[in-house]
């Protein structure tokens, strides 16, 4: 049986796991949703969502109950994971927000992109757009912005999966995704079959 958990801190929660058991009976699969709060939670899971919401917020509270370096560690390991809009600051090696300027918050550090904070502005500047994804095939993905981040500097190991003009708004660094958008806030739910087959160990690594 599938595992899949989501940091269950703060941020869409609910909303990614109703999109994960849709993906996982689209596909056919057996599998179940866990929150991961503490680390015994996260040992047993085979993948892990951090999910949109504020990323000061979940880097702090991964940080007091002593849960960013046990993270660290599994995704060095190979625990697949997928970070969406604030989930992806949080995995990014470097953030900072756009006013502001550098930001020091508890982050995991592991994806090697710069990311810049509140990109597109504040929440009335939130918009959608339709993304050309090719890995998930031809048909355009609808992408829910909502005062999101972009990617302003990837590594040379991190794969560039969509563009929106010339921004970078979904990568792949071996077995973590990070998105900008909000995929989980659609119901096109495949991003989360494609996470899905990285963990199952059937889509090939970035």
């Amino acid at each position: 049986m599938l595992k899949v958990g989501i940091v269950g801190v703060q941020g869409d929660i609910e909303e990614h796991a109703l999109s994960v058991l849709k993906a996982m009976e689209g596909k056919g699969l057996i599998g179940k949703v866990l929150q991961v709060k503490s680390s015994d939670e996260l040992s047993s899971v085979d993948g892990l969502i951090i999910p949109g919401g504020e990323s000061t917020s979940i880097g702090s509270s991964l940080s007091s109950r002593g849960l960013l370096k046990p993270i660290r560690e599994r995704l060095y390991d190979g625990m697949p994971a997928l970070g969406t809009c604030a989930g992806l600051i949080v995995l990014a090696k470097k953030c900072y927000d756009r006013v502001v300027g550098d930001k020091s918050q508890p982050t995991l550090g592991v994806m090697d992109v710069v990311v810049e904070r509140n990109f597109y502005g504040r929440q009335k500047e939130s918009f959608e757009a339709d993304l050309d994804i090719p890995i998930l095939g031809a048909e355009k993905f609808r992408g829910v912005f909502i005062r999101a981040p972009t990617i302003v500097d990837a590594g040379p190991n991190v794969k560039v999966l969509s563009r929106l003009n010339e921004s970078i708004v979904a990568v792949q660094e071996g077995n973590m995704i990070g998105t900008t958008f909000h995929p989980e806030l659609v119901e096109d739910t495949r991003l989360h079959k494609y996470f899905l087959e990285i963990i199952e160990g059937n889509a090939r690594p970035a």
